[in-house]
């Protein structure tokens, strides 16, 4: 690796003025010693935190106190941080890559330079070796430039990530150098013409040979990230496997070359946005990949592609939030300049709510994603898959609000490529589609949490549906027993985790727990498996739970932040407050709505409306202007 490549960057960027005091492998092996300084601190986690929502359960000790990192480690951060902010400042023309689709050699150059290719790679194979806490913050600067984002996360996050986590040595040894450097650049190839969000169903087939060296892979992929230029691609494909003497297909996982030969890449996609990023299809024509490239063991492949996907998502939070924070420092300018009926616009208070809006939405994203982050980083934490997906739902639907209303603060010049808003707007469009779309995505939050509370609950319901009374009573009782004197989890009071000034934002969370889990488990009796076709009330439940887990977040950060004396703390206070006041209401009301026979449920009409609508392929009413005689 190079030593200055981070920290000192390139004579042909920036004339090989030296920035900062550290190099890379003195910084790199900081953050090593720092982290297991902090990991011989911090007791091994059995479990993660959202899932004991679906119970009703608050498990405090995942994410009180806030998760931080200590002095020293803050420090070799930011010297992390500093050059690669320099660099997109001062070098990156995002108006021109925009325009012209493309990324240029020179700033893919400079990104190689700074060791962005290998942001994750541990240091032994020539990464930098980052946390997940340390790739949330670099993924804020990132993120000024959605092209350069979204090339960087094809690559590391999801391109090169089955190495990482399923690799065996040998296949580490072989690639990550190369990929870490930016010598060679990773893809991922899962989607395909006939399978998108259904992954099970994808046909690349790969067949072993007849003396059993390779295995020749035939087949299409579609909608891939760099796939016109990576060196290196993880592959999924159908392959035969033998189950208890009976053969059939399963989906394996190879590290492809473009090398092998027979692969060949498309035109690539003029899309609506992120556009300098690759994206194209690629094809497989009897490609020869040796068996020493499978990923993981044969038949293995789909949990592999499972695994890459939700390991990477809770970056999503901190991308936003610092796109966000971007457009409120070009906007805030703006509205305190321009000036309409002898006002300034930032005097009008349907100006004032949209940065209000867009506050709130950066400080629920970061506080999810670095709470996320943290909890990731800790030993012995088996999942936090559902965190990470609930940081993605929540960000990439709040970032496409906030875009909006930024150019909305601009009005007709926000419409024009003078101004970067249109650009925005047009770039995050992506984010509730890729990394798994928003609704497969609620699916996998309420099903997951259902499944898991469903263990637990199962001999309880069963006992109530054989007709046991007293079971039966005893639930009635704790229902009534909870409503008129709910369960105190122990975020307020003498041994309270919440700061004090937050205690009536902390009582609202401990409301909605109790109410979300007797909740869940009524919607278990009354739907048994065949909860897994109510999509419309999932996708409640899944709601339900991401205003929980960002109450969670903001309550946590905002308590962190008052005890240690951490500037405008007030204004974090009054942010977490103000979010959890409408998280509260729009919860109970969520809520409700999952009662049986509730009023309030409009699932019913809302399917019939739309089967009409399909059944004609057309809008069904008739013009306002017809006549009938």
């Amino acid at each position: 690796m190079n030593v200055n490549r981070f920290l000192v960057l390139s004579k042909s960027v920036h004339a090989g003025k030296r920035l900062l005091a550290y190099t890379v492998r003195d910084a790199g092996k900081e953050v090593l010693r720092l982290q297991q300084r902090r990991s011989i601190k911090t007791h091994s986690r059995n479990l993660a935190y959202a899932k004991d929502l679906f119970l009703g359960q608050i498990n405090k000790a995942e994410v009180f106190p806030y998760p931080e990192i200590g002095n020293e480690e803050l420090e070799v951060l930011n010297q992390f941080v500093a050059p690669v902010e320099k660099f997109f400042n001062e070098e990156v023309d995002s108006t021109k890559i925009d325009r012209e689709a493309h990324i240029p050699a020179e700033t893919l150059n400079g990104l190689k330079e700074l060791g962005l290719f290998g942001i994750m790679v541990p240091e032994e194979y020539g990464g930098l070796g980052l946390t997940n806490t340390m790739y949330a913050r670099l993924a804020e600067v990132i993120s000024l430039d959605a092209s350069i984002a979204v090339t960087l996360a094809a690559h590391q996050a999801i391109g090169l990530k089955g190495i990482l986590i399923a690799g065996n040595e040998a296949q580490k040894q072989k690639y990550l150098p190369k990929l870490a450097s930016g010598e060679h650049v990773a893809a991922f190839c899962l989607t395909e013409p006939g399978s998108g969000s259904d992954a099970a169903s994808i046909q690349t087939r790969a067949t072993l040979s007849e003396d059993g060296k390779h295995y020749l892979l035939n087949g299409t992929k579609f909608w891939i990230s760099n796939g016109g230029f990576a060196d290196v691609m993880t592959v999924f494909a159908q392959t035969e496997v033998e189950v208890d003497g009976v053969k059939k297909d399963k989906i394996s996982a190879f590290i492809v070359e473009r090398a092998f030969g027979g692969v060949t890449s498309g035109k690539p996609e003029d899309k609506l946005g992120i556009r300098g990023s690759n994206t194209c299809e690629v094809s497989y024509d009897n490609v020869p990949v040796p068996v020493e490239n499978v990923l993981g063991e044969v038949g293995g492949g789909f949990k592999i592609a499972m695994n890459i996907l939700n390991s990477g998502r809770f970056s999503m939070g901190s991308s936003s939030a610092g796109m966000i924070k971007k457009l409120i420092a070009l906007t805030s300018e703006y509205a305190a300049t321009r000036k309409q009926f002898n006002k300034r616009l930032s005097e009008f208070g349907m100006i004032q709510d949209k940065f209000a809006l867009m506050a709130l939405n950066a400080f629920v994203m970061e506080s999810m994603a670095y709470l996320t982050a943290g909890m990731m980083d800790r030993p012995g934490v088996p999942d936090c898959s559902l965190e990470a997906a609930m940081v993605k739902v929540f960000s990439s639907e709040g970032g496409w609000i906030c875009v909006s209303e930024a150019l909305q603060v601009l009005g007709g010049l926000g419409y024009t490529k003078d101004y970067p808003y249109e650009r925005y707007v047009r770039d995050c469009r992506i984010l509730p589609i890729f990394e798994g779309t928003n609704e497969i995505l609620r699916m996998y939050i309420a099903l997951t949490g259902m499944q898991y509370a469903g263990k637990i609950l199962t001999g309880r319901i069963k006992e109530i549906k054989k007709g046991n009374v007293g079971m039966a009573l005893n639930v009635l009782k704790d229902k009534v027993w909870t409503s008129v004197r709910p369960k105190d989890h122990g975020l307020t009071g003498k041994d309270g985790v919440v700061h004090p000034s937050l205690a009536d934002s902390a009582k609202n969370l401990e409301l909605n727990v109790n109410n979300f889990g007797m909740t869940v488990e009524s919607l278990l009796y009354r739907f048994g498996k065949t909860i897994v076709d109510q999509q419309l009330i999932l996708k409640k439940v899944a709601d339900v739970l991401i205003n929980i887990y960002a109450m969670t977040s903001v309550l946590s950060r905002a308590s962190r932040s008052i005890c240690i004396g951490l500037k405008n703390h007030d204004h974090e206070v009054l942010l977490a407050n103000t979010f959890c006041s409408q998280a509260f209401f729009k919860n109970n009301y969520m809520i409700t709505q999952l009662q049986k026979h509730s009023p309030e449920n409009n699932d019913a009409s809302i399917t019939k409306i739309a089967k009409e609508v399909l059944e004609k392929r057309a809008y069904v009413c008739s013009h306002p202007l017809e006549r009938t005689f």
